[in-house]
C-alpha cells in the first residue's frame, strides 16, 4: 500500500513541475494563457492576494505572477515589453496596494504569501 501511495506523490510532484515549466514558458511569452494556468495551478496564491487587496486589476495580477516566479525585473521588462524603470514603478505602486513595506524584500514577500 505505501508503494502506491509513493508512485501517485510522485506523479503529483512531476505534474507540478509540468506545470511550473508550463507556467515559465507562458511568462516568457508575455502570453494571455498564464493567468488562467497559474490560477488553475495555484487557486490559494489568488484568494491570499485577494484577501489583502481584492480590487487588483488582471494586469496588477499578472505582475504579481512574474514576481512570484521570482523573475528579476530586467527578465520581466524583457517579457513584458517595457523598460526596466516602467517595472520597478509598478513593484512600486504594487508595494502601496498590498501594503508591503519597503524595508521587506517583494520578493520575499511573495514567496511567503
Amino acid at each position: 500500500m505505501d508503494n502506491k501511495k509513493t508512485e501517485f506523490n510522485l506523479e503529483d510532484l512531476n505534474q507540478r513541475f509540468f506545470a511550473q515549466d508550463e507556467i515559465l514558458a507562458l511568462a516568457k511569452e508575455n502570453s494571455p494563457r498564464l493567468l488562467n494556468k497559474f490560477r488553475l495551478a495555484y487557486p490559494d496564491f489568488f484568494e491570499k492576494i485577494s484577501a489583502i487587496q481584492p480590487n487588483l486589476k488582471n494586469s496588477e495580477l499578472l505582475f504579481c505572477i512574474y514576481l512570484k516566479l521570482n523573475l528579476t525585473t530586467k527578465e520581466i521588462a524583457t517579457y513584458t515589453y517595457v523598460t526596466p524603470k516602467a517595472i520597478q514603478n509598478r513593484k512600486n505602486r504594487l508595494r502601496k496596494k498590498l501594503n508591503i513595506p519597503s524595508e521587506i524584500d517583494i520578493y520575499k514577500w511573495f514567496n511567503d504569501l
